[in-house]
């Protein structure tokens, strides 16, 4: 779908992207994350032909990428871009005929999304009497009215409550399953763990790293895991086969340590030491989150 390659974009000196590179391959929900400066903003940018690259080139399904491609992409920016003192209804029509709708077809699609988002009663309010989550909403219905192949959504929970949050993040999935390409930056964790396929970790302008989240997750394997057990409590103060690096005790008779192997030690040899002491009710490996990665590959390069 999206084929990036050596992106260089400097600005007065500073350079924002550093020969960056990407595959999005269509029908994925793609990450895009970094901390602020990172570079994404003006990736997306430049994805969007809002601004043009100092070298390297994109290629939307192995076409370079032109002005014919915008109307196949739907971009919803951080910073939203609605006419305030305009109606909603007609703003959105607009914005649909931009795009390559007709009025009527823009009207029949509107009437779809805005029973579906609980915004029958909108047509004529304006974007200024919305609260900053509904103007989201409205921003989100902009983005995504054309039925674009790509859609690009920047921090897209921005402003909204947990109850509309899932709401849109079911129409993200929906849509995704309808075969949409979803390009999605976020500094929500726990969003690229519930949606994403693949991400990419920018940091300073470069690409740090990249790939299928649940192969990254693996990749990070610290031999840690979480062990619970009842019965008394164990003592653990002779040499043992792993670290313990915490320790609790739940309401009933029930005990759980978080551990990391020691080296050359396997899962089996914990066991074997346990078995004889306790109770094993669960032994779980945790797998280090996104957020973990993210936080230990940003500290990284400071």
């Amino acid at each position: 779908m999206l084929s990036i390659r050596n992106i260089v974009k400097q600005y007065a000196g500073h350079t924002a992207l550093s020969g960056v590179s990407l595959e999005i391959e269509s029908g994925q929900i793609f990450g895009l994350l970094g901390p602020n400066g990172a570079g994404k903003t003006s990736l997306i940018r430049i994805i969007n032909q809002i601004t043009a690259p100092d070298s390297g080139e994109v290629y939307f399904n192995g076409v370079k990428l032109n002005q014919q491609h915008i109307e196949r992409i739907g971009y919803l920016p951080e910073e939203r871009g609605l006419y305030k003192k305009m109606e909603i209804g007609e703003q959105m029509i607009y914005l649909a005929r931009l795009k390559g709708l007709s009025r009527a077809e823009a009207i029949k699609r509107l009437k779809v999304w805005f029973a579906k988002l609980g915004m029958e009663t909108w047509w004529k309010l304006k974007i200024e009497e919305l609260s900053k989550g509904m103007q989201q909403k409205a921003q989100f219905v902009a983005t995504v009215l054309h039925e674009p192949d790509l859609i690009i959504l920047d921090e897209p929970f921005s402003g909204f409550d947990p109850v509309n949050a899932e709401i849109i993040k079911d129409e993200i999935l929906e849509l995704n399953k309808k075969g949409a390409t979803i390009l999605f930056s976020t500094h929500r964790m726990e969003s690229v763990e519930e949606l994403c396929h693949s991400i990419a970790l920018l940091n300073l302008s470069h690409k740090i790293l990249d790939g299928k989240v649940k192969d990254i997750r693996k990749s990070y394997r610290n031999s840690t895991y979480l062990i619970e057990y009842q019965g008394e409590k164990v003592n653990l103060k002779d040499t043992l086969p792993f670290t313990i690096l915490e320790e609790n005790h739940g309401d009933d008779d029930s005990y759980g340590i978080k551990i990391k192997l020691n080296e050359d030690v396997s899962v089996n040899d914990v066991l074997q030491y346990l078995l004889p002491k306790a109770r094993i009710n669960l032994l779980q490996e945790v797998i280090p989150s996104m957020n973990e990665i993210f936080i230990e590959q940003v500290n990284l390069i400071r």
